[in-house]
């Protein structure tokens, strides 16, 4: 949670110091947010198409190259919902 803290005010202290300067930030928000999705899905596509050519189905691939964490990082509470999964038995297991 503080990296998306940290992002947020480095993100707003970079807008108070365009604001001061009197400087537009240097593409709309939207457009710079499809710019990074694009940046960020296409840092996946070398990686993914070696494995596929490998042989490997997508799925797989996909897995194995950790896209998801990559693409949208560790999201908030996920690795506590993991662990929690990892460790706690499941109903199938209890009854055995």
């Amino acid at each position: 949670m503080k990296m998306y803290l940290y992002s947020l005010g480095a993100g707003l202290l970079v807008g108070v110091i365009y604001s001061l300067l009197n400087v537009r930030s240097p593409a709309p928000p939207l457009v710079a947010l499809v710019g990074l999705a694009g940046i960020l899905a296409g840092e996946q596509v070398v990686p993914l198409a070696r494995r596929l050519i490998e042989g490997q189905d997508l799925a797989a691939a996909w897995r194995l190259e950790s896209c998801t964490p990559h693409v949208f990082g560790h999201l908030p509470g996920r690795a506590a919902a993991e662990a929690t999964s990892i460790t706690t038995p499941t109903a199938s297991e209890t009854r055995s």
